[in-house]
């Protein structure tokens, strides 16, 4: 049984690294389904796209995340086929491995529900998020140095998710500007670009968004949730920009006034 629990520990780990992997990755201004595409890709060994391997090979922070994805994951695999041996080969009777089998089964499905449950993934997200802004420096943009933007300020992507906030909706009903949230491009599924886009730009699920304003506000809007609780962080948000604005009126006038 001490074998069963270790095969399902070892699927567990797998699955947290490679989300905390894709958050880290989108840090660095990938998009999440990009990141989320390399991070796997990275820990099951199973190699990159060309265009998207460059992205990477071109970013050192990128880099040693992908080193260690690649360490982790062969470490994993060893770890799970291992464990996987000594559960089946240490049963005393078949009616002993259909019973661990079993279990097997029930534990991977609990995994697998909690795995693609929307509501968990979202907290697990803003944890993940929260602890790697903390305790790493991972939030360090190309967009940043190429651009020069000072004061937490940054460009990067948000995609759409069929249950955030931003979708089936029209840009100016979004009303970003009011958080101090420029639209720059909309990349569609269809790889139609979208260069400035105007008021009545429709936001469909699967749309990725170039975003400019600040990075906390970026952050939060990724994981904004549809609703009422999505309705009232944007209000929220307002509010915060509008005291930033404020304050830069102050800071204005005190300059003037030397």
């Amino acid at each position: 049984m001490a074998a069963l629990i270790s095969v399902l520990i070892a699927i567990t780990l797998s699955l947290l690294i490679t989300r905390i992997a894709t958050e880290a990755l989108a840090l660095t201004g990938l998009s999440r389904t990009s990141a989320r595409f390399q991070a796997r890709s990275a820990f099951t060994g199973t190699g990159f796209a060309t265009a998207e391997s460059e992205a990477i090979v071109q970013h050192p922070l990128r880099r040693r995340i992908i080193m260690w994805l690649m360490f982790l994951g062969n470490a994993g695999f060893i770890t799970v086929i291992s464990s996987l041996v000594l559960t089946f080969v240490s049963t005393s009777s078949p009616g002993d491995g259909l019973s661990r089998l079993f279990y097997l089964l029930i534990g991977i499905g609990v995994l697998w529900v909690l795995a693609t449950n929307r509501a968990f993934n979202r907290i697990l997200t803003r944890l993940v998020r929260k602890a790697l802004r903390r305790w790493t420096d991972l939030d360090l943009q190309d967009y940043a140095r190429l651009l020069h933007f000072k004061d937490k300020y940054q460009v990067t992507k948000i995609e759409v998710e069929e249950d955030n906030w931003l979708a089936n909706k029209k840009l100016k009903e979004l009303r970003l500007t009011d958080e101090g949230i420029a639209v720059l491009g909309i990349e569609r599924r269809d790889r139609i670009y979208i260069g400035a886009p105007y008021g009545n730009t429709y936001i469909y699920p699967g749309d990725v968004l170039i975003v400019y304003g600040r990075k906390t506000a970026l952050v939060e809007l990724d994981v904004r949730p549809e609703g009422i609780e999505g309705e009232q962080a944007h209000q929220k948000a307002v509010v915060i920009q509008q005291k930033i604005q404020q304050q830069q009126h102050s800071y204005h006038n005190q300059g003037a006034n030397r």
